[in-house]
């Protein structure tokens, strides 16, 4: 029995998650990662091991790309994510809760530490569970953020290679898998040929 992918979220469902970690202990942070994981597309050792100095510029103020270093991406593929406009005023926000570091971790634990990759997974998994959204983990920000890049892809002129960038794929062939596909679409295809 093979294992199925985390579910893809539609813009309602986002809208839902964010809804409800607006009530939650942590706000502020927790809009953060889920922003992270769907509009950056980080797995959760990145959204847990991401540091200040990794989304300032020199200067200490947020710059305009997310830079996975290699050290917390998978096979230590870094890359340069741009941040999306909600990402930028979630993580300014959570920069001023903070005290404005230059330094650390963005997502902290309750002890201001680095969140673990397992903590980061568990969050996402009793959030879905809180709201009732099944079938989702924390890979589904990701899978939605790569489903999403891929059906705008049209508009804007690029190709899967730069979502495979952006995602840090070393193969196509996995940034493909990542692709949920669309019916709506198929059958608007279909009734175009």
């Amino acid at each position: 029995m093979s294992k199925q992918p985390a579910k893809v979220l539609e813009p309602v469902e986002l809208r839902r998650v964010l809804k409800h970690v607006h009530q939650t202990r942590y706000p502020i942070r927790n809009r953060a990662m889920v922003l992270l994981s769907f509009k950056a597309g980080l797995r959760a050792c990145e959204i847990a091991g991401l540091s200040w100095p990794m989304v300032l510029t020199s200067a200490g103020k947020l710059g305009p790309t997310v830079n996975v270093s290699r050290h917390i991406a998978k096979q230590g593929r870094a890359r340069r994510i741009p941040m999306h406009a909600e990402l930028i005023t979630a993580l300014y926000r959570l920069h001023v809760e903070a005290g404005r570091p230059r330094a650390g971790p963005v997502i902290c634990s309750e002890r201001q530490r680095h969140m673990t990759a397992r903590s980061v997974v568990n969050w996402f998994r009793d959030t879905y569970a809180q709201i009732g959204l099944d079938g989702c983990s924390s890979h589904s920000g990701r899978r939605t953020f790569i489903t999403r890049s891929a059906r705008m892809l049209a508009r804007t002129g690029g190709s899967l290679r730069d979502i495979q960038e952006l995602a840090g794929h070393q193969a196509l062939t996995t940034t493909e898998r990542y692709i949920a596909g669309n019916r709506d679409a198929q059958r608007k295809l279909i009734a175009l040929i």
